[in-house]
């Protein structure tokens, strides 16, 4: 009969030598932990103020954003988006600077988040020159909604100005959108952005008529108008001796808004009156002189 042999082993031969280690640094790490946090106290602290500080900055310098804006009368529509936009950039800026109050090397969130900016701006070029054109626009105010205005080709009354374009509405009723880097790179022709616009008009008389008696005429027509004012003064005089007749330019003053009003109302008095009173408005004519 056998004896049962007797066999004694560790508890530690059971369990592998790295898990013991990875125990008992992690035992070390905790041990170890109050005296690093308490260290480290200071920085903390330091970081939670910055952090808060930027809080409170970003917030103050949104509503001074939109009180410059409200200055400048940017469109209200905007106020918003452009308070909102500073305030998340100035936060992020605050946190960032915090995290490097701790110790932590933030060279890596820097290179990632500029490598992600030069992407974005190489894909979204044409777009970002479009928004920053449109602010722009909105700082600068080169022209407001219902000004009319002329770019190049295209005039109308500005319907809507947006970050990315501007939306004219054309005399004829047709919308026009243009680009707003366009705008900001073209001149630009405000009609109505001053309140008096002067009204041009030139009007022929024959060589055998009495000039002092039309330009009394047309200022009477002037006087008559409920579309034109005497302020700034007006102007009648002769503007040149053409072929078949003598031009005479009068320079009249209107409201902005009274321009097409103004124009069409004189110039249909002024016809009215040259018949009334017997001042030819000559054709183009042609002397033809026989020499036997």
């Amino acid at each position: 009969m056998k004896l049962l042999e007797t066999v004694t082993f560790n508890s530690q031969d059971l369990i592998p030598q790295e898990t013991i280690e990875d125990v008992s640094a992690i035992s070390k790490w905790l041990e170890e932990l109050p005296v690093k946090l308490l260290n480290a106290l200071p920085k903390i602290a330091g970081a939670a103020i910055v952090i808060v500080i930027g809080y409170f900055v970003s917030k103050l310098a949104g509503k001074l954003l939109v009180k410059i804006m409200k200055m400048r009368n940017v469109d209200e529509s905007v106020h918003h988006f452009l308070e909102s936009m500073l305030v998340v950039f100035l936060r992020i800026l605050f946190v960032l600077f915090g995290l490097s109050v701790l110790g932590i090397d933030i060279s890596s969130f820097a290179a990632a988040i500029g490598a992600a900016g030069i992407t974005a701006g190489l894909g979204l070029q044409s777009s970002i020159s479009q928004f920053a054109s449109g602010i722009e626009i909105m700082f600068n105010k080169p022209f407001r909604s219902g000004d009319f205005i002329e770019l190049e080709s295209v005039s109308g009354t500005v319907e809507q100005i947006h970050f990315m374009n501007t939306t004219l509405l054309t005399p004829d009723n047709r919308r026009v959108v243009i680009p707003n880097s366009h705008i900001t790179t073209n001149n630009i022709i405000n009609y109505t952005a001053q309140k008096v616009r002067r009204v041009d008009f030139k009007f022929s008389i024959g060589y055998g008529d009495d000039i002092a008696f039309a330009k009394s005429v047309i200022e009477k027509a002037n006087e008559e108008s409920p579309y034109t004012i005497d302020h700034p003064s007006t102007r009648v005089a002769v503007g040149g001796h053409g072929e078949s007749s003598i031009t005479i330019d009068a320079l009249l003053w209107c409201n902005s808004e009274n321009y097409w009003s103004a124009f069409y109302d004189i110039n249909e008095r002024v016809k009215l009156a040259f018949d009334k009173n017997g001042i030819s408005i000559p054709y183009n004519q042609l002397d033809v002189h026989v020499i036997k």
